[in-house]
């Protein structure tokens, strides 16, 4: 592989190298590594970004679902009822964070959309590895359109949406109910998503520091998330290698500066290409996890405008144009 040639690689935007600045220094102090045990690792990442997760729009509504043994929390904006809904599927390599660190992520999109957020707890890798979170998402899922209406949200205009391992995982979800015979979702919302096991040219720009997300720790999560190396080459692990054709509209948010840069835009272009309805969207400066410097970064809020405001155009469409 070729090294990095900084030449060749974007210039950060501003906020986004403060809020880069700021984890590091908040990492260092509390001694994280990645030869720390998971649990250390799990706990150390939650601390970290709860100064991220804090503040942001209030909710009508915070409520905490069992799906058939599977742990939701559901938001609503407004007490309404006939809400639509965007069922979000955290990132962390399949490995880390949970609904608490994307707490605020998932309520800014609820206040934006005007809309019902469902984000899902899935079981995490190396102790569960594939095909166990994805399982855990189609029966959360398959729960939330038999008992959505008894809670008063619109099960006729679910969208799934996630970041990185969640992005990936939503795709995948997309794929399964498609294999299943399954009635398509309304959208997918797909934040910087981890598609591809392959390293493609944007390892070799983003790979290293400064940026957040390195080589040697995406294949980690890569090996971490599967049993055997065989399960890399499963299109419901590797959506890259998957036939995209019949999949719901899709919003792809992909930062300039990331080591999955590349594949995002593979992806994007194989599932036009296969008659899918693609918004992509490239935000320059941006690193891999932009959107949790929304506090005080411009490029993170205007990348959760745009997502909210195309989810709200897809939404709306599902049940003739009726706004939320």
């Amino acid at each position: 592989m070729e090294t990095i040639d900084a030449r060749r690689a974007a210039p950060l935007d501003p906020d986004i190298a403060r809020f880069l600045e700021q984890m590091a220094q908040d990492n260092a102090a509390r001694g994280a590594s990645d030869t720390l045990p998971m649990v250390e690792r799990r706990a150390i990442a939650e601390d970290v970004r709860e100064r991220w997760r804090l503040g942001g729009p209030q909710m009508a509504q915070t409520r905490e679902l069992d799906a058939d043994g599977v742990r939701l929390r559901l938001h609503r904006p407004v007490d309404k009822p006939g809400l639509p809904v965007l069922f979000y599927i955290h990132g962390g390599g399949w490995q880390l964070f949970s609904i608490e660190t994307h707490d605020r992520l998932m309520r800014e999109y609820a206040a934006r959309a005007q809309i019902a957020v469902v984000g899902v707890d899935y079981s995490l890798a190396p102790e569960h590895r594939f095909p166990v979170a994805l399982e855990e998402i189609a029966t959360a899922l398959a729960w939330l359109e038999r008992e959505g209406e008894a809670l008063g949200l619109d099960t006729g205009r679910i969208a799934i949406g996630g970041d990185s391992a969640g992005a990936n995982l939503s795709v995948s979800s997309c794929l399964l109910r498609r294999a299943k015979g399954d009635a398509p979702l309304a959208a997918m919302l797909l934040n910087y998503g981890a598609y591809d096991p392959q390293p493609t040219g944007s390892y070799a720009r983003y790979g290293e520091p400064p940026y957040p997300l390195e080589i040697a720790e995406m294949d980690a999560y890569w090996q971490g998330y599967v049993a055997n190396a065989d399960d890399l080459t499963n299109p419901l692990v590797a959506p890259a290698l998957a036939d995209l054709r019949d999949l719901p509209p899709a919003f792809f948010a992909i930062a300039e500066c990331d080591i999955l840069a590349d594949s995002n835009y593979a992806l994007a272009a194989r599932m036009a290409a296969a008659g899918g309805e693609v918004t992509e969207r490239t935000y320059r400066g941006a690193t891999h996890s932009f959107l949790e410097a929304m506090s005080i970064a411009a490029i993170a809020n205007a990348a959760l405008d745009e997502a909210s405001a195309w989810l709200r155009e897809r939404l709306d469409l599902i049940d003739d144009g009726r706004d939320a």
